[in-house]
């Protein structure tokens, strides 16, 4: 049976032929960093809410630029320091606004995905003939500016709407990483569709916000990865996803934990590092 509402339908792990990743690894590992623009005067996310509707609000929107001023820097150095290629979820005002950002990616060649025109802005309530109009303008400024149509979408604050997963189909997208619900890629309901794991909780913004600390961050995602290992020794690989936000583990008191973190990830024999596109086409290519 499938829900209209969602487009997917049940499949428990437990019942999925064996997907092995290249390599013999066990688990996919991807680092899905946003990296966002924020319309001056528009509430968006927010360290302290009781300021959020102010205009100005420079409480939130200050902690929110640091991310494009100093901390996506920051974070750019860690994951040099240790080769990783990150899946980049790009807003596209970011191309006209943090150019140099932009830039620092197409250098370092990384996988580029396509996340709204803002996070100011939600993907919510548009009609159909508008939301096609509004994604083909995302696509086409994103891949002005990185050279590269993206495959790979995630909607600002992670919405959709019913249509989204069609329209991005007519544009050439392959995969979509919305929805949080798996620890594999799976088929989605409309044809040729994806969704590739992204996460929620080891997601900087979300565990650092409820009062997590480094140490906690570096023994949660050691955690994670070592059980999603010890799930795939059935011969039936997994994926972790590392959400980041330069805002957020760009901070300098944080970059210790983030290098180790990669240094140790980088360092697993059974870790295949790798991007959301690079999984979509290995499942594509063993499915």
């Amino acid at each position: 049976m499938t829900d209209a509402t969602v487009p997917f339908r049940y499949s428990p792990i437990v019942d999925r032929p064996p997907l092995s990743w290249p390599g013999g690894a066990r688990v996919a590992v991807h680092v899905g960093l946003n990296i966002e623009y924020f319309v001056p005067g528009l509430p968006s996310t927010s360290i302290w809410p009781g300021t959020a509707d102010l205009v100005p609000d420079a409480l939130n929107h200050g902690w929110r630029d640091y991310g494009a001023r100093v901390g996506i820097w920051r974070t750019i150095d860690v994951l040099d320091r240790h080769g990783v290629r990150p899946s980049a979820l790009l807003n596209s005002l970011v191309v006209e606004h943090n150019p140099q950002i932009v830039a620092a990616g197409r250098d370092r060649g990384w996988a580029w995905l396509a996340h709204g025109s803002t996070n100011s802005a939600l993907h919510t309530g548009l009609d159909a003939d508008t939301e096609r109009a509004v994604l083909r303008e995302i696509v086409d400024t994103i891949e002005g500016g990185t050279g590269t149509r993206p495959r790979g979408w995630m909607g600002p604050g992670l919405t959709e709407t019913a249509r989204t997963p069609e329209l991005l189909a007519e544009l050439g997208f392959d995969h979509v990483l919305d929805w949080t619900n798996d620890d594999q890629p799976y088929p989605l309901t409309v044809p040729g569709m994806l969704s590739v794991p992204y996460t929620l909780e080891l997601n900087d913004l979300l565990l650092f916000a409820r009062g997590s600390t480094g140490p906690e961050f570096v023994r949660m995602v050691r955690d994670q990865y070592e059980q999603l290992r010890a799930d795939a020794a059935d011969g039936s690989g997994r994926v972790l996803a590392l959400a980041l936000h330069p805002f957020v583990i760009g901070q300098a008191f944080r970059t210790r934990y983030l290098d180790e973190v990669l240094g140790w990830l980088t360092a697993q024999p059974d870790a295949w590092m790798t991007t959301t596109d690079a999984i979509a086409d290995h499942y594509r290519a063993v499915g």
